[in-house]
């Protein structure tokens, strides 16, 4: 029946032991060892395998440039716009897909240089002798490796393992792929640098550029990448806004490759001016295409009424008629050129209105200077407009969601509506100037109408010529002045600082916070485990284990043996193992005298379970006190599982079975061993029946015959956890030794050794610690004792007995540097 004592092992709590934990952590100092050795190689293993990263930036300034021949005398006036939101619209266009688009096709950088290195594929872009320049009209293969090797200074080898009989190309100028038949086979040819090369899957000419680069005679691999996907991977281009100065702006690009980083940094500024400029003369395009479609017309009506002119003059005497006329004409001429100007203006202001009603891109409207209208809002939101169109066309590529569309959108019906209202408000104005004129021609006319018929008709030709000679002449210079404002035109754009590369620049791998993290992991990782170990293990640790698991005394601790055989008091009398039994045959002693036993003395050692070292330390206990020529006997009891007898080489065929059932006297089982005043009984044949023999009279019989002929009676009992035949030898015996072992014994096992000691079924019950190493596990400085038993350690135990050299690192070392001290 369980009783209630069974239960105690609830009544204490296992605080965490972070003395132990340390001690423990400590022991295990290879694994941390191998733990950063593992780590630093991984750490370098990484390192080498990744491609190094470097950043390059340019700087550029965007600033407002105003034409040098804008002055108060120039005729034609364009409003360029100023620098409020050109630095963030430049920034998105930096962005944006159309841009880059131009730059990778100017500088075909969908063409890769690559060379095969021990861990990767580096982009070996300007450092080859040589480079490629295709033919984007033609097909090219297409993401497949081509080998290309100078041979010498004019000719180089192209080699293409083609794996079956079909390929990949593309046409880059309309991005075109398909698929072509070819060679099942490899393609090796050997071409002439300069040469262009006509393929069905390669169109190329090979230049040579730097004929002295240190990879001449290596193998190069050329790659043609997606359009598309190349583009793709330039748009992370970092575009920053200096926070000082608004109006700069930094570029920068990180990769593998510094000058492909640098060419592509300049050349998308470079495109960005262009494009720059192409936008600030597009006022100047539209004005040129406006005129010289007028100056068409007027050619025509020009040379017409020249023709008319020429004619009357064959007829007529025009000297004659001139005379008295001369008056009539310039004023008909000058009515005619201002009545002019006005229509010219008023027909502008109706193209404007059904261009802005009907039209959604108004990037193509010439400047209203150009028919002479200097009214500034006018001249502003016309600007303004053109502006907003070539912005809205620019971010089709650049922006996704319709957040950026609705506020462009919103911006230009706003100025198409101010504009409206500029312009109809403008040619009410028009209209009065109009009929004006029209007044002070009709005024003129009737009096000329009074003229004879000659001279009428002469004035009518004269009119018509003089009046498209003058507008002729007037777009003539417009266009003049519009050719040159658009020649000297500037762009917004500045190089402040273009991209080059000056060393440096590297940005990763980071070597050093790799091998920081491998420092750390190499750490923590097998700290981990070992919490992991010490968590869940529920084995004797150490002497404070015991401490607080029981209050039973400990006797003595025992190391680790050395010896070959079990005998090692016998074998080694002067080890400290050998000390150590000695210390517990003095504690014996003490505890017999304290019990007042005279005479034999019983000892009995039992343990928990199997493999603990019962039988070893009874071998030892049994030795020392035969060495103290002390006649000692060791009866072996554990009928399951007889181990005594291959220490002395003797046989186990008769033994204390046979005695028990009388089939052999004692003095018939009991044998002699090598070790003088020390005797041994073996267990026997294993019975049937070992727990009703050890409860038999005949038990009681042996114990009584052998106190007659023995100082010393040692009894090795079976395990009192698994079976219960010790618990029925204890009452032949004086003091019963509870073995527990370092790392095996379980802490479930101290509780069951407290509950059958509070029922009495153990009684003078004393623990000895077994297999204790106090340096290999546990670290340098425990030694043997705590107080208890043996306690000489390294050095102060010198003369006492046998030098005996640790087999742990830290502590053979300490040995051998005390040893050296001492000589």
């Amino acid at each position: 029946m369980i009783d209630t004592k069974d239960f105690t092992f609830f009544d204490k709590q296992n605080n965490f032991d972070f003395k132990g934990f340390l001690i423990k952590t400590l022991s295990y100092w290879k694994w941390f060892v191998i733990g950063l050795i593992i780590a630093f190689s991984i750490a370098q293993q990484v390192n080498v395998r990744k491609q190094k990263i470097y950043g390059i930036e340019t700087t550029i300034a965007v600033q407002e440039e105003n034409n040098p021949l804008f002055t108060a005398n120039t005729s034609l006036v364009f409003n360029w716009g100023g620098t409020s939101d050109k630095v963030q619209m430049i920034s998105t266009t930096l962005k944006s897909r159309s841009h880059n688009e131009l730059v990778v096709d100017k500088l075909q950088f969908y063409t890769d240089y690559l060379k095969q290195t021990k861990y990767f594929l580096q982009d070996v872009y300007g450092q080859v002798p040589f480079k490629i320049k295709i033919d984007k009209t033609q097909n090219q293969l297409y993401e497949q490796f081509i080998k290309v090797k100078m041979l010498s200074k004019d000719t180089y080898k192209i080699t293409i393992p083609f794996q079956n009989n079909s390929a990949k190309v593309i046409r880059y100028a309309d991005n075109k792929e398909s698929t072509i038949s070819t060679p099942d086979k490899e393609f090796s040819r050997v071409c002439k640098v300069g040469q262009n090369i006509n393929l069905p899957f390669l169109h190329w000419k090979l230049d040579v550029v730097n004929f002295e680069n240190d990879t001449f005679g290596d193998e190069i691999l050329i790659r043609f990448n997606p359009f598309d996907k190349t583009v793709l991977t330039y748009k992370s281009l970092k575009v920053g806004i200096d926070e000082k100065a608004g109006s700069i702006l930094k570029l920068a690009m990180e990769g593998t490759n510094k000058e492909r980083m640098v060419d592509y940094l300049n050349q998308t500024v470079l495109v960005l001016i262009q494009r720059n400029k192409e936008e600030k003369n597009k006022f100047a395009e539209n004005t040129i295409n406006f005129i010289d479609v007028t100056l068409h017309d007027m050619e025509e009506k020009l040379k017409n009424s020249g023709n008319d002119l020429k004619e009357f003059g064959k007829n007529n005497n025009v000297i004659d008629i001139e005379e008295g006329g001369i008056t009539f004409k310039n004023q008909l001429l000058d009515y005619d050129k201002e009545k002019d100007v006005v229509e010219r203006k008023i027909a502008y202001l109706n193209t404007l209105k059904t261009y802005l009603k009907n039209s959604v891109d108004f990037s193509k409207l010439p400047a209203p200077t150009i028919v002479g209208i200097e009214e500034e809002n006018i001249n502003t939101n016309v600007a303004k407009l053109i502006t907003l169109s070539i912005q809205r066309s620019q971010l089709v590529y650049s922006v996704k969601g319709e957040l950026m569309y609705e506020r462009i959108d919103n911006e230009i019906q706003s100025v198409k509506k101010v504009l409206l209202e500029n312009a109809n408000s403008y040619k009410n104005a028009l209209d009065y100037d109009l009929n004006l004129a029209n007044q002070k021609i009709q005024k003129l006319e009737n009096e000329i109408s009074k003229l004879p018929e000659n001279k009428q008709e002469w004035l009518n030709l004269s009119r018509k010529y003089n009046l498209s000679d003058n507008i002729y002449n007037t777009f003539l210079q417009k266009r003049s002045e519009a050719s040159i404002v658009q020649a000297a035109n500037l762009s917004d754009i500045k190089f402040i600082d273009p991209a080059k590369d000056v060393g440096g620049g590297l940005l990763g791998p980071k070597t050093g916070v790799n091998y920081v993290l491998a420092f750390f992991m190499g750490l923590i990782v097998p700290l981990v485990i070992v919490f992991f170990i010490f968590f869940i293990s529920n084995s004797i640790q150490n002497i404070e284990d015991i401490i607080s698991l029981t209050q039973l005394p400990l006797i003595g601790i025992v190391g680790v043996k050395h010896s070959e055989t079990n005998l090692s008091v016998f074998e080694r009398p002067k080890s400290a193992l050998s000390e150590s039994f000695r210390a517990i045959r003095s504690s014996l002693q003490f505890l017999y005298k304290k019990q007042n036993i005279e005479g034999t003395k019983t000892l009995m050692l039992t343990s928990s379970v199997s493999g603990e070292g019962k039988t070893f330390c009874s071998l030892n206990i049994a030795t020392v006190f035969a060495l103290s020529e002390k006649k000692t006997i060791i009866v072996g009891l554990d009928l399951r599982k007889p181990r005594i007898f291959d220490d002395f080489n003797i046989q186990n065929d008769l033994g204390a079975v046979n005695y028990l059932i009388g089939q052999n006297k004692l003095n018939e089982v009991i044998q002699h061993t090598h070790i003088p005043y020390l005797d041994v009984i073996t267990s026997g044949p294993i019975p049937p029946n070992p727990s009703e023999l050890i409860l038999g009279d005949s038990m009681r019989e042996m114990i009584e015959e052998l106190k007659q002929k023995y100082d010393y009676i040692i009894l090795d009992t079976p395990p009192v956890g698994l079976v219960s035949d010790a618990l029925e030898l204890v009452q032949f015996c004086d003091v019963t030794l509870y073995i527990v072992r370092q790392n095996f014994t379980k802490k479930e096992m101290l509780t069951l050794l407290n509950n059958r000691h509070k029922r009495g079924e153990l009684n003078n019950i004393s623990i000895i610690f077994n297999g204790y190493e106090n340096k290999a596990k546990y670290g340098v400085g425990y030694g043997y004792g705590y107080g208890y038993g043996y306690s000489y350690g390294y050095g102060y135990g010198s003369g006492y007995h046998e030098d005996e050299e640790p087999t742990g690192f830290f502590a053979k070392w300490h040995y051998r540097l005390l040893k050296l001290f001492k000589t």
